[in-house]
């Protein structure tokens, strides 16, 4: 489903009449409602997901937010239901019906979305490097006891031994600074790169599949000024990139219908390498998509 944003004219805010908006309110819900059951259902039984799991653990959108519909900076509701929004933070009353605040967020968070826009545009702005083979993975478990194993209730693919010696042989050329830091202590020196926080803008490339997820975390971040229907794309990208993440990975996920990407030979790092690519193609319009809605949020001081 393509994301619906919701630019502002010179004249104003992009009026929706309460059909419309309760439409989209509604396909939204219906959309989201599609990926939450399993998540539910999962979570009443006591069995953990590392694929479905990470996105609602790691991520800190919980299910719930996820699910409740926003239109986006630079909206006018009208009908006498959008008055139900203004039981939500972030939203004021205007002549004619109701807005997201854009100014009341900016106040509380303009440095995190000139941030947040910087680092997207550097990232989309450089090459893809399609050559690490989601090593991260292994790198998390370098010669780690089972029980320190971020997964410690699934199997490895190989003997532990094994798995340190691929990593051993090729090393590891992770950029992205929230993998890197979940790196077991032996990895750490194998890794080309030594990301933080500090040189992110410097180094997030668009191939990475982890700079990829995190359009969802930037666009639930900066709701309500985000329109739902985009955080709900990123998210839906985010689902199946973390797929990808774990196949290629050194656990053995088939008992849960995920057979391995074995990036220990030469076939399986072609066939992530072009996962990669194709991931970061889908990714390139939903990145772009965000600095255009930034674009108009900061536009909008002016």
């Amino acid at each position: 489903m393509p994301a619906a944003p919701a630019p502002t004219t010179a004249a104003g805010p992009v009026e929706l009449t309460e059909p419309g908006w309760r439409a989209r309110q509604a396909a939204h819900e219906e959309r989201v409602d599609g990926w939450l059951t399993g998540v539910a259902e999962r979570r009443q039984r006591g069995e953990p997901h590392p694929v479905e799991d990470f996105l609602f653990e790691y991520y800190s959108f919980r299910p719930g937010q996820l699910r409740r519909w926003h239109p986006g900076h630079g909206v006018l509701l009208t009908g006498a239901g959008a008055e139900e929004l203004l039981q939500r933070r972030d939203y004021r009353r205007v002549a004619g019906g109701v807005v997201v605040d854009t100014e009341a967020v900016l106040a509380a968070r303009a440095a995190t979305v000139t941030w947040v826009r910087g680092l997207l545009v550097a990232t989309a702005g450089r090459p893809g490097f399609f050559g690490c083979f989601g090593l991260h993975e292994w790198a998390m478990v370098h010669r780690l006891p089972a029980e320190q194993r971020r997964h410690p209730g699934l199997p490895l693919r190989l003997s532990p031994d094994a798995v340190a010696a691929v990593l051993e042989e090729r090393g590891v050329r992770c950029g992205h600074a929230d993998a890197f830091r979940f790196f077991a202590p032996a990895a750490r020196s194998l890794n080309v790169l030594q990301p933080t926080r500090d040189d992110q803008a410097d180094l997030e490339q668009p191939g990475c599949l982890h700079a990829n997820m995190d359009l969802y975390k930037f666009a639930y971040k900066l709701s309500p000024l985000v329109p739902s229907e985009l955080v709900a794309d990123t998210f839906a990208l985010a689902r199946r990139i973390r797929e990808l993440d774990m196949r290629a990975s050194p656990y053995d996920l088939a008992a849960l219908g995920h057979p391995p990407v074995p990036v220990e030979t030469a076939e399986g790092r072609a066939a992530y390498a072009a996962a990669q690519r194709g991931f970061a193609a889908e990714a390139a319009p939903l990145r772009q998509a965000l600095v255009d809605v930034l674009d108009r949020v900061l536009a909008s001081r002016t």
